[in-house]
């Protein structure tokens, strides 16, 4: 039997994987090991551990947290924690803080090196259908409160470099040399000629993740070894294809269709693993819906685009047919769908963040002289965290005049488009704010069509004469102002996408 770390005495709430199924509180001797934690039946009068009654693999364990004690809370349930993971949160009761403030550091010790590690939680029970914190009643709800992250030595963040677009920094904040404060050190992702990123020369990987996961384990060269993520939010470490710059071809035989993740105009997506270990999403092109040409458009863009809130690419197929592009796989799929189906009773602090992730993803589009052209929730995902990335630049164009006029016949959404791209199909970044607005009314009626009473005629008609998208409940005047400063007729009395970033934290901020 492996060593155990710890050993205690817990009360443990049943986890009530069926409606039916009752609520119980019972005693449980729980043992922490490297790869499990595992909770027996425990004979209190002879001092004896008896039958194994359930465990978790510590490599599935997302979050261990606090949570806040029950109202009128009997003796024994005063110190409660989490437990979450695949099949939802497991709550145990501790006799002391003390005692819960040892299981969690050593739990978040033993997992926290977990891919799936999540940083939004709910800090109140599941209870009779419902979350006590924030009233949604989906058990698989994105938490509603951000984990706080510790001022200590070996905190990262990954980051755009200020200095060069696609290059990428690595922060690290140190209190070596006896500082009091502490203090960042910045080290910049190189490249090799042979396409292999490396911080210190000696340690060459053939992806971003992978030298992050090295130095993770292994000083190697910096301060400090990177301990743990310091952000607002878990965010992977960028996917600048992990192929290298330059070498985007993906060997078709390294991938493994799992399932089919969704059936668009232009092609199949499907969920698969590339090189046996890596989750991806594998777009195809339906024969007969869009000429390769195009299909290899859409890839040589989604290329050049790396940020945080933008899907990224891993490779691509192009020496077989049909065409294969091979991207990132975000777990909680679309945000229109996400919208709809999980969430029930949302906070407008999570509505808003979600607006905040879309557009600084456009923000870095508009950066780069990037028109999208089909900006809706449709065309969002959401990942394991909660973070929303935009994807599908099938109709992106890229522009040195910031304006792009469509050719005769071609097609755009027309819900989402402002007047200019509905009279005269005339394209800019001012036309992809429109868009933002509208997917701000998406957000915040939880996934209603937009205009949902008219055909496209009588869309035409009424937007050119100036009717607006109605407030929905959701939204307070402040989001709503939002919404408006993008549909202002004239083009050039919107905001920046620049702008929108800015107003939307403050308003976070403030609320």
């Amino acid at each position: 039997m492996p060593d155990s770390i710890l050993e205690e005495i817990f009360v443990k709430r049943s986890q009530q994987k069926k409606k039916t199924s009752p609520l119980n509180f019972k005693e449980r001797l729980f043992v922490l090991t490297q790869d499990k934690i595992s909770y027996y039946d425990y004979d209190a009068e002879k001092g004896k551990r008896k039958g194994l009654k359930g465990y978790v693999d510590t490599e599935k364990i997302k979050c261990v947290e606090i949570v806040l004690p029950e109202d009128s809370a009997p003796p024994d349930r005063l110190y409660p924690f989490q437990i979450i993971y695949d099949e939802g949160p497991l709550y145990v009761f501790a006799k002391s803080d003390q005692i819960r403030k040892q299981w969690i550091n050593e739990l978040k010790n033993v997992v926290r090196f977990n891919k799936d590690l999540i940083q939004k939680y709910h800090p109140c029970f599941w209870e009779d259908g419902i979350w006590k914190c924030c009233q949604q009643e989906v058990k698989q709800a994105m938490g509603c409160r951000v984990l706080e992250t510790k001022n200590g030595d070996g905190g990262f963040l990954v980051r755009d470099s200020g200095r060069f677009t696609g290059k990428y920094t690595v922060s690290v904040f140190t209190k070596a040399g006896g500082e009091t404060a502490g203090s960042c050190r910045h080290y910049n992702i190189c490249v090799t000629t042979e396409g292999q990123f490396y911080l210190a020369e000696k340690h060459n990987f053939s992806s971003i993740p992978e030298l992050i996961n090295y130095h993770q384990h292994n000083a190697a060269g910096l301060v400090s070894r990177l301990k743990y993520i310091v952000s607002d939010r878990a965010r992977n470490a960028p996917c600048t294809a992990g192929l290298g710059y330059g070498s985007w071809e993906i060997d078709p035989r390294q991938l493994t269709f799992i399932r089919e993740l969704g059936n668009g105009q232009f092609g199949v997506v499907k969920y698969g693993k590339w090189q046996g270990r890596h989750d991806v999403a594998i777009k195809m092109v339906k024969e007969g819906s869009m000429s390769e040409d195009d299909f290899i458009e859409e890839a040589k863009v989604m290329m050049k685009l790396c940020h945080g809130n933008l899907v990224q690419l891993y490779g691509v197929c192009t020496k077989q047919r049909p065409i294969y592009i091979v991207t990132e796989y975000l777990a909680n799929g679309c945000l229109l769908n996400y919208l709809r189906d999980v969430l029930q009773h949302p906070s407008s602090i999570l509505l808003l963040e979600m607006c905040k992730d879309v557009s600084e993803g456009m923000a870095y589009l508009e950066a780069n002289q990037y028109i999208h052209r089909d900006l809706a929730a449709r065309n969002c995902l959401v990942d394991s965290n909660g973070t929303i990335k935009v994807t599908d630049f099938g109709l992106s164009r890229y522009v040195l005049d910031d304006e792009y006029t469509s050719s005769v016949g071609s097609k755009f959404p027309v819900r989402w488009s402002p007047p200019e791209v509905l009279l005269y199909c005339k394209f800019s970044s001012k036309s992809d704010i429109w868009a933002f607005g509208v997917l701000m009314w998406e957000v915040y009626t939880l996934g209603r069509m937009p205009y949902d009473r008219w055909n496209n005629t009588e869309i035409v008609e009424k937007i050119t004469a100036g009717h607006r998208l109605y407030r929905p409940q959701l939204a307070n005047d402040k989001v709503y102002s939002i919404m408006n400063n993008c549909w202002h007729e004239r083009p050039d009395e919107r905001p920046t996408f620049m702008d929108l970033v800015m107003t939307i934290k403050d308003l976070l901020f403030n609320m």
